[in-house]
């Protein structure tokens, strides 16, 4: 009887952690998911990221063709923090280009740049 009970416990201790962890992960699935769709908000407004001036980017409306169209990310930056880096502030990579320092002017806030690098990161 003891024996029963005791297994019985166990199996149920597994389960409900096992539906915790299910249930975490799911959030952090949709968590992602909502990063990237507050990404792309900020990448396309005119008033903050506005990514589209210079790049051509899925789903984006009247791109600019001064930078680089934003695909195949992950090939070009295979280091999501390479890419956070040069969103930052390209000029440590290159001081005579055009692409403004958003992190280093605080034209972007930090949770603001960790939703577009989702993003753009996405793509």
């Amino acid at each position: 009887m003891r024996s029963a009970k005791t297994t019985t416990f166990a199996l149920s201790a597994v389960f409900i952690m096992a539906g915790s962890a299910f249930t975490a992960n799911s959030l952090a699935a949709v968590d992602y998911a909502s990063d990237i769709q507050q990404g792309k908000k900020i990448a396309f407004s005119r008033s903050k990221g506005n990514c589209l001036a210079c790049h051509a980017i899925a789903g984006g409306k009247l791109p600019g063709n001064i930078g680089p169209p934003l695909h195949g990310i992950k090939k070009r930056y295979p280091k999501k923090n390479r890419l956070r880096a040069q969103i930052v502030d390209a000029t440590v990579n290159n001081p005579f280009t055009i692409m403004p320092p958003f992190g280093k002017h605080g034209v972007l806030t930090e949770d603001e740049l960790d939703k577009v690098v989702e993003f753009i990161y996405s793509l």
